[in-house]
């Protein structure tokens, strides 16, 4: 059988074999700590499992309309205006199976082959995929440790070329926590002014997960407004991973667009989640606040083990819950016949050595870092930060 050649232009995300690299270990009797995926610990609230079975027990086991239940579209709407102060209507917003299915479905309505999308690294594995995979060309800007990982807008001006279609990123910033302040967003927007051919893709998944004040997004800015698609859904902030629901809020010809596209790939989103989502919504977040503050003191317990490792410069993570510290002092270490050539090297030496599953800096643009999920109980951390610490002595 021969495969089409677009499946060359992505690969298996890094996070996915790690995790199930860990898994196959695991099988084998052997203690490994997963700190590769980026999944809440926690149980979904009770409250929303509630509203599931209602759901289930008042029929709603039907077709769903493809841009889902105008209930939740509103909810929606009545969300983006509380937490953000951000006005749409419901024909402004289009629910998926999940934010990765939106931003499949946003990259795909507006790249056409060999347009441009500007992505700073460090990101998300899948903008890059998905650019590829509309055949348009990934364009990559650096950013670094000294600079929290953000883009500054000189960078951003640099890397605009005539065939620059669209802008990809993240607040806060999977694998970086990096969240971007109000100020930041604005001296970016400056930019984004003077080039009304650029849609700037938001991902906004980790918003509930903010250690550091209120979330800002760059939608709030009227002058490019029309041109930001907000992507947010309910993995991340309400421990929805399984439940498989995201959505975005656009305008409304990209919306259309976008539901035209999933009325062809997958229709309606499932129809039990979306009634659970709208008490999600609606209803108290009292159990979201709770585990993101367990994320915070998780947080700061990961970071400062770290930073307590001779070798690692680490951030300061202020939203999302990942490490991504810098081991570039590594390289070209070695443990006996081990030889770090890599950080990929470097994440199985420690999956072998240390029992611990990280990631590879390099599966998100930077390969000078690693990422480490904190999304796991304090008793793994503490036992992982051990493991890793001993390991790392060991590289000579």
């Amino acid at each position: 059988m021969q495969l089409a050649q677009r499946l060359d232009r992505i690969s298996e995300p890094q996070t996915i074999k790690m995790a199930k690299l860990s898994r196959e270990l695991k099988a084998q009797g052997i203690d490994i700590i997963d700190l590769s995926l980026g999944e809440p610990d926690f149980r979904t609230p009770q409250h929303i499992c509630d509203a599931a079975v209602q759901a289930m027990n008042e029929g709603y086991t039907k077709y769903t309309p493809v841009a889902g239940f105008l209930e939740l579209r509103q909810a929606v709407c009545e969300k983006l205006k509380q937490d953000n102060n951000l006005h749409y209507l419901p024909e402004q917003i289009l629910v998926s199976t999940g934010a990765k299915q939106s931003l499949a479905n946003t990259i795909l309505s507006i790249i056409n082959p060999g347009d441009e999308a500007i992505i700073p690294t460090p990101f998300w594995v899948t903008y890059a995929a998905l650019v590829s995979l509309a055949e348009g060309k990934p364009v990559f800007v650096d950013c670094f440790i000294d600079s929290d990982f953000k883009i500054s807008p000189k960078k951003l001006e640099a890397a605009i070329t005539d065939k620059t279609k669209m802008f990809i990123f993240s607040s806060p910033c999977n694998p970086t926590g990096s969240v971007y302040s109000k100020e930041e967003l604005a001296a970016l927007v400056t930019v984004f002014e003077r080039y009304p051919n650029i849609t700037i893709v938001s991902d906004e998944i980790y918003e509930y997960i903010n250690y550091d004040g209120k979330h800002e997004s760059i939608a709030q800015f009227d002058s490019i407004k029309e041109r930001v698609v907000v992507v947010n859904g309910f993995s991340k902030g309400f421990a929805m991973t399984g439940w498989r629901l995201g959505y975005i809020a656009a305008n409304k010809e990209l919306v259309q667009a976008c539901e035209k596209l999933q009325a062809q790939f997958t229709s309606g989103s499932n129809s039990i989640a979306q009634r659970a989502a709208i008490t999600a919504l609606l209803s108290d977040k009292t159990p979201s606040m709770q585990m993101v503050e367990a994320f915070r003191e998780r947080k700061e317990f990961v970071i400062k083990a770290l930073s307590e490792i001779d070798g690692i410069k680490i951030n300061n993570p202020k939203g999302a819950f990942y490490a991504f510290p810098d081991i570039a002092n590594f390289i070209g270490k070695k443990y006996g016949d081990t030889i770090i050539n890599n950080d990929e090297d470097l994440a199985m030496y420690l999956l072998h050595k240390a029992n611990v599953t990280v990631v590879n800096g390099a599966a998100f643009g930077n390969d000078h870092c690693l990422r480490i999920s904190f999304a796991s109980s304090m008793d793994k951390l503490v036992e992982a930060m051990k493991r890793i610490k001993t390991a790392l002595d060991h590289l000579q």
